[in-house]
């Protein structure tokens, strides 16, 4: 029994030895794949874990495309693009100091020299930005010129001014100023205006092919610094249309600061070039393209390991103008001529100095040209001021008498053979208000236009108010809100509100503030309220349109760009005509004023300077007294603005113009506003004939 229990003690005291035999083979089993693997991870695949591990991936960094071209309705370039050899600093996610920005510069001196002429560069340095040297220099010496009160008392800010401040001149002759480090001290400043992530244009001008390819060479050395390919507009029509074309910032310049959260949410970041006017800054979202992102992968110590294109590049989309470019040309050409021939004339009292176009195409808003020209009376030159035809603001005189008697039409103060005699109206206590000449004891609507009756106008307006009119007294029951009722009816073909453009700004004139009779009839002859000559051509192109208001545009198409060179992509979107509004009068109306407009050429006040014209044109002329005062008030010359309305042909309009003279002489003077007209009208034509011969 005893021998039992032994055998059975014996027999466990085997089979425990066993179980852990089994479990130390099986724990071993896994210590040694664990060895196997990790001796294929350090010694097979030991170099790329350890740039695993190391490696850190910078933000994508941006390259510049080139933005959208535009060309002219006939398809000729008008603003290209020119490819600029650029060196860019991006700084790091959390900055960099000032000390590796300076290592920086000394490093990237090696290769370029960012300012050329040694003048210009000694010009660029100033005491601070050597102090500022010194002190990195110096740094121990330059951080003992503070006292304990100092460190105590001023902020970091602050310590650094006093330091500066305290900094000598005997300190700062201890440093030869060489060439050479005057271009460390340049291109250090330039890496100080870098804002955090954002690409910034060291230099763009002057670098040599020589100087690219050496730091395209050692970009590796250069911790943020790239030689990309940067784009300048490049106009190919010189200076015609530059003020609509518009301008973008430079590389210093940025977005707008004023408007920087927006710009900053749509995907710009602080140094982009953006359309800061005209074309450029209306269509900048179409224009400005998509940059190419690149995701660069570091190590700890800064090497580029590897790249990746996160995000192709395309150069902005293009626009297809309604301009033609060559008409412009011509009618700036033209304008010019005739200011020139007018500032000549014997009657030209000193004060004229401006001429103003605008050509449209009544149907479809088409811009066919916007033209301006101005004398410098100091330097003696002219130069184009086509902004101006949608800025300055002018008292277009007769010229607004069609929507005079539109809008009495409309209220009900005249009807269609409504007659009134043109004989002076005289309200007590005020000279008398007439028209140039007497004109007839009944003229009808027709014939007002036609001889251009101020007292028909007058006696509309009065009716327009109200009041009750007797020779010589006061008006009675005269109502001020005729000045509202009359300027609604005229902002119905453009006169006095934004004609729509597609432009960031346009001018919508000036209304006089004095409610009183005088001033409203004043208002009917269009010598109170002023209108800029876009304006003029929008109103005149609803007449010629049978009273649909069209929204005047500059872009007609917006296309993909091509693929290839100066081949175009294709529509992306046509803008069609927009009414903006449609007079509310029975048809029979704008017939009247159209029959008025028509005669004003063939029988009426243009008829002597358009006689025996090739082609036929409706409108309407105009002139506006603009006498001129002194500091004192006094007035010491007598002067007109020049106006000409008009459209062409009669029927099935195609081409509208306004055109406005401001402040010519009196009297028998040079008939330039008519000179203008015939002159473009012509042009308008003869290019038409050749495109079609073409």
């Amino acid at each position: 029994m005893l021998d039992q229990k032994k055998k059975k003690k014996k027999k466990k005291r085997l089979q425990l030895p066993l179980r852990l035999n089994i479990l130390f083979i099986f724990v071993f089993g896994l210590f040694s794949l664990l060895v196997i693997q990790l001796g294929v991870v350090q010694i097979i695949n030991g170099e790329e874990a350890q740039q695993k591990i190391n490696q850190t991936e910078n933000t994508p960094s941006e390259k510049p495309v080139p933005r959208g071209k535009i060309y002219d309705r006939n398809l000729d370039v008008v603003l290209d693009n020119e490819a600029v050899k650029s060196i860019t600093y991006t700084p790091p996610k959390n900055g960099d100091s000032a000390a590796n920005r300076l290592k920086l510069a000394e490093k990237l001196a090696e290769f370029v020299m960012i300012i050329k002429d040694e003048e210009e560069l000694k010009d660029e340095i100033n005491e601070r930005d050597k102090k500022e040297y010194w002190y990195l220099k110096n740094t121990k010496d330059a951080l003992d010129k503070l006292t304990e009160e100092d460190r105590k008392e001023l902020t970091t800010g602050e310590q650094y001014q006093t330091v500066l401040d305290r900094i000598t001149e005997q300190e700062l002759t201890t440093i030869s100023w060489n060439v050479e480090l005057l271009n460390v001290l340049a291109i250090k400043k330039e890496l100080d205006q870098a804002f955090e992530l954002s690409p910034h244009v060291i230099v763009n001008e002057g670098i040599t092919d020589e100087e690219y390819a050496q730091v395209s060479e050692h970009l590796l050395e250069l911790s943020g610094i790239d030689a990309v390919i940067d784009w300048e507009r490049k106009k190919m029509f010189g200076t015609t249309f530059n003020s609509y074309i518009g301008g973008i910032s430079d590389s210093e310049e940025g977005i707008p600061r004023e408007n920087s959260d927006y710009y900053l949410a749509n995907g710009y970041t602080w140094n982009d070039r953006v359309g800061k006017s005209g074309l450029e800054k209306q269509y900048e979202n179409i224009l400005r393209g998509r940059k190419e992102k690149i995701q660069f992968t570091t190590d700890t110590k800064g090497n580029v390991i590897g790249s990746e294109v996160v995000v192709e590049g395309q150069r902005g989309k293009d626009l297809i103008l309604t301009l033609d470019m060559q008409l412009q040309q011509a009618v700036d050409e033209i304008v010019e001529e005739e200011l020139k021939k007018a500032m000549n004339s014997v009657n030209n009292n000193g004060y004229l100095q401006d001429a103003l176009v605008a050509m449209m195409d009544p149907q479809t808003g088409d811009v066919l040209a916007l033209s301006a020209v101005r004398y410098d009376r100091e330097d003696k030159t002219y130069s184009d001021n086509s902004y101006r035809v949608i800025y300055d603001a002018h008292e277009p005189g007769s010229t607004v008498k069609g929507a005079t008697v539109l809008t009495g039409y409309e209220t009900g103060a005249i009807d269609i053979g409504t007659r009134f005699s043109d004989k002076a109206i005289q309200i007590a206590n005020d000279p008398p208000k007439k028209s140039y000449r007497f004109l007839g004891y009944s003229l009808s609507e027709v014939d007002a236009l036609e001889m251009s009756s101020n007292v028909y106008m007058f006696r509309t307006a009065l009716k327009i108010s109200g009041a009750t009119y007797i020779e010589g007294e006061n008006l009675r029951n005269f109502n001020n809100d005729a000045f509202g009722i009359m300027r609604k009816h005229f902002s119905e073909f453009g006169l006095g509100v934004e004609t729509g453009i597609d432009l960031p700004f346009e001018a919508t004139g000036v209304r006089g503030g004095d409610p009183v009779a005088g001033n409203l009839l004043d208002l009917a002859i269009g010598q109170y309220d002023t209108y800029t000559t876009l304006q003029l051509a929008q109103y005149v192109s609803t007449i010629a349109n049978d009273g649909y208001r069209v929204k005047p545009h500059l872009v007609k198409e917006i296309r993909e760009p091509g693929n290839e060179e100066n081949k175009l992509g294709p529509v992306l979107k046509q803008n069609t005509p927009e009414v903006l509004n449609r007079v509310s009068m029975d048809d029979r109306y704008i017939d009247r004023v159209q029959l008025g407009f028509e005669r004003v050429f063939t029988g009426g006040t243009a008829r002597s300077n358009w006689s025996g014209f090739e082609y036929d044109v409706a409108g309407k002329t105009g002139t506006a007294e603009k006498p001129k005062f002194d500091e004192s008030g006094n007035q010491i010359a007598k002067t007109e603005n020049l106006s000409l309305i008009g459209y062409s042909p009669v029927e099935n309009p195609e081409v509208a113009f306004a055109i406005i003279v401001p402040e010519n002489g009196t009297g028998d003077q040079y008939a330039v506003h008519h000179e203008i007209g015939k002159r473009i009208i012509s042009k308008y034509y003869e290019l038409k004939k050749n495109r079609i011969e073409d």
